[in-house]
């Protein structure tokens, strides 16, 4: 491996132990390296994702990118960040398209681990970049290849936007003078365009009753299941992302969320992306889920206010579930629901909902929101979208009529 290729080790930890200042191994490696700005650097992208430490999504996508770039800059192009330029960005941008394979992982594993004298060390297993494989060819067997690996758009677009962020707080800060992200023009070399926004991971119809109807089999079967009916059903009739039900550092959603307010209509507030708080109008069946939800656990058919039992509490210990146990329940749900979808001969539905994830189902609700002619504005608010305008993209009509208006299209025109 040549010099210029170094392997790279994880920068930045969890918020949890990111708190805790900048680990040894970390201070050895910027040592290393022969650049005076690295420890000012690094100190001021330890500032810039701490301000993020109440929305863990923002905080590992914006640490994601910013370990990245730091990576590039100092083992690459061996320079400190403060002097990229817009050429410099649009090579990272044309490298993390296509980085050198000892940059890529064929698995997603944890930053750093504890030595024998728990200490904190690099992972020898991370890398910067990793290459996946979704569920369903996961499921025929198809192994990750580190050849096959490439960034997609919203990737990209993701990149463009925390580079952005960062060096516009750099900016803020009096580190650097010009955000050279701003610079960069044609940044549509980088990303391919689409005439038209669609959502295709969304469930069809048929789908979502077989889940539903799975979800309900499953509790009645099992009390220990009627989580996985309060899950699904939060999902679909909140609109919610699964980072606003599971445990993150510093929130642990409570039963308490649920309330009525002055006029007796019931809510339920939750923190979205940006760390902001937004009440979610409850849906009768919603309301109905709830209590049923909570005489399994012998609790009150509602909460009382500022009730701190956990939302999803974990069955061993104190605490809410995380989003990996989480996703584990839908996917127990999904199982289930593509099993029957099977038994009942619909094999080409149960086929796409192998490929589905928690955020279809969020979606999902957007859409058959949108179905059933609920007005945008409240949509917006209820599930945290900065502008109706976004629900553009969760409407099918104008293309099921393109698509009805193609089917009169003939091989052989008649004769004249």
């Amino acid at each position: 491996m040549s010099k210029s290729l170094v392997l790279p080790i994880p920068l930045f930890d969890t918020l949890e132990h990111l708190t805790e200042g900048t680990p040894p191994c970390v201070k050895e490696t910027m040592k290393a390296i022969s650049i005076s700005e690295t420890k000012k650097e690094y100190e001021l992208s330890r500032e810039f994702l701490l301000s993020y430490a109440g929305s863990l999504d923002t905080y590992n996508a914006y640490r994601r990118e910013i370990e990245r770039l730091l990576h590039w800059a100092w083992l690459i192009r061996k320079t400190p960040v403060k002097k990229l330029t817009r050429n410099d960005l649009r090579d990272y941008i044309e490298f993390s398209c296509s980085p050198h394979s000892s940059w890529i992982a064929t698995k997603t594993v944890t930053r750093f681990i504890n030595d024998a004298e728990q200490a904190r060390k690099p992972n020898p297993d991370w890398r910067p970049y990793v290459v996946r494989v979704n569920k369903t060819q996961r499921a025929m067997g198809k192994k990750p290849d580190i050849s096959q690996y490439q960034l997609g758009n919203k990737s990209i677009q993701a990149m463009f936007s925390g580079l952005s962020t960062y060096f516009t707080y750099l900016q803020q800060e009096g580190y650097i003078e010009i955000n050279p992200v701003n610079l960069i023009r044609q940044k549509k070399r980088f990303i391919q365009r689409q005439q038209t926004q669609r959502v295709t991971r969304k469930l069809s119809h048929t789908q979502w009753q077989f889940v539903i109807e799975s979800a309900e089999e499953l509790a009645n079967k099992n009390p220990r299941n009627e989580r996985i009916l309060f899950l699904m059903s939060a999902f679909y009739l909140l609109g919610l992302r699964v980072s606003e039900l599971a445990e993150t550092p510093g929130r642990i959603p409570c039963m308490g969320d649920f309330a009525p307010d002055k006029q007796s209509l019931w809510w339920f507030s939750t923190v979205g992306k940006g760390n902001k708080l937004r009440d979610v109008a409850m849906p009768d069946d919603m309301l109905e889920i709830l209590k049923r939800y909570r005489l399994s656990l012998d609790l009150s058919p509602l909460p009382l206010r500022n009730e701190s039992t956990p939302l999803i509490a974990k069955e061993r210990g104190k605490g809410g579930l995380g989003t990996r146990q989480i996703r584990n329940l839908v996917q127990k749900c999904f199982d289930h629901a593509i099993y029957r979808l099977e038994k009942a001969g619909k094999t080409d539905e149960a086929q796409d909902l192998r490929a589905a994830t928690v955020h279809w189902l969020r979606h999902t609700a957007i859409s058959f929101s949108i179905e059933e002619n609920r007005p945008r504005e409240d949509i917006r608010d209820d599930v945290g979208h900065e502008s109706a305008a976004t629900m553009d993209k969760y409407i099918d009509t104008d293309r099921l009529a393109r698509h009805n208006s193609a089917q009169h299209k003939r091989l052989k025109p008649a004769k004249k």
